[in-house]
């Protein structure tokens, strides 16, 4: 990743820097987005566009989404590091202050976009599916009323570090599952999470302090779509265990179907669907590449 977009100008990434007192480096004030492109275009922009704004107005940084000028810009950035679709992250940062907790708005918050190359994603992941390992880390509260995808993203990185301390999730690839302080299921450390038992589709309720990802959202609406009914609400390990089908959902690995679970609760191994992805599976992720914006998706 040679050059990255910091305030609208494409600058090397050797060059690229925040000033040391934006409020971003010291407490955590900014605010992230990430998803990819396909075919060179951002999927699902305007979404992300308008929880970031949501977000940036509820923490005082000055926010108005140009989705065609990002567009550009992003464009403009994968073509510069040689890249035809991409990760993109595009980050609000609050900006310079003063020393201490502000008591009013921020003024000039700073713009940075990353865009590197895909992860190779395991196209057997979509048939077979990969584990889901059980995490003792407790999904925090969030900052506000709703989880912002904010800056502050010690809880998932402490997460991660938990993970890497199991040989068969690390071997796996697994992802792992934090659960809240009342053992409620909450979300993997980079997605959302859904299991279907008898043709209903169950997801942690946003209450459990889960971020409202951009794909739980619409694979919400493709669920309406094909009359799949939904309940939303607070779930144990015990309805997982028992569930048919699970999934978990990113922008950038869309629908990941979990035929595994590791650790629940004492160590066990709990296979789901038979090893494979299961039908229900099957008819959200393609609905959901449709809306995404993936028109290599057969109709």
């Amino acid at each position: 990743m040679k050059y990255v977009m910091l305030n609208g100008q494409l600058t090397e990434t050797t060059k690229a820097a925040i000033p040391v007192m934006d409020h971003g480096f010291l407490y955590g004030m900014g605010l992230f987005e990430t998803f990819r492109t396909y075919g060179g275009k951002p999927s699902l922009l305007s979404r992300h566009l308008q929880r970031l704004s949501e977000g940036c107005k509820d923490l005082g940084i000055p926010f108005r989404a140009e989705e065609h000028k990002l567009e550009m810009l992003i464009r403009e950035l994968l073509e510069a590091n040689g890249l035809s679709d991409g990760y993109i992250r595009y980050t609000v940062s609050a900006g310079e202050e003063i020393l201490g907790l502000p008591s009013a708005d921020y003024r000039e918050p700073s713009h940075l976009i990353f865009a590197k190359e895909l992860p190779v994603l395991n196209e057997a992941w979509y048939i077979k599916g990969k584990p889901l390992q059980l995490l003792k880390t407790i999904r925090n509260t969030p900052e506000g009323l709703v989880r912002y995808k904010s800056l502050h993203y010690m809880n998932n990185i402490l997460a991660k570090r938990e993970l890497m301390q199991y040989k068969q999730a690390v071997e796996s690839q697994a992802e792992g599952l934090m659960l809240t302080k009342e053992g409620h299921l909450a979300e993997g450390i980079v997605s959302n999470l859904f299991f279907i038992a008898k043709g209903v589709l169950y997801t942690p309720e946003i209450s459990t302090g889960i971020l409202p990802g951009i794909t739980r959202e619409v694979v919400l609406e493709a669920a309406s779509d094909l009359g799949i009914p939904v309940v939303k609400g607070l779930f144990t390990t015990q309805h997982l265990s028992q569930a048919d089908e699970i999934f978990m959902t990113s922008s950038i690995q869309e629908l990941i179907p979990i035929t595994a679970l590791l650790g629940f609760p004492e160590g066990e191994v709990i296979q789901v669907q038979d090893g494979i992805m299961g039908p229900n599976t099957r008819r959200l992720l393609d609905l959901y590449r449709k809306k995404a914006g993936r028109d290599d998706v057969e109709t």
